[in-house]
């Protein structure tokens, strides 16, 4: 799933965006799909694990959630 993502990032910026309010928009751009640096960023701004971290965006995924 994350390479559907990464391929369609700016559609799912705006889902990632209302999961993860923390995260600001340079980060975002930072980020530009690439799940190892969303993991860094929750990491950074939520003070958690990278295990945690990982866990969340893991959720994230099987969530099957869908752009708009």
């Amino acid at each position: 799933m994350w390479e559907r993502i990464a391929g369609n990032w700016k559609e799912w910026k705006g889902r990632l965006r209302e999961r993860w309010g923390k995260v600001t928009e340079d980060d975002w751009n930072v980020i530009a799909g690439r799940r190892e640096q969303l993991i860094g960023r929750l990491q950074q701004r939520y003070g958690i694990s990278e295990e945690e971290a990982a866990r969340q965006v893991d959720e994230f995924e099987r969530s099957g959630e869908r752009v708009p």
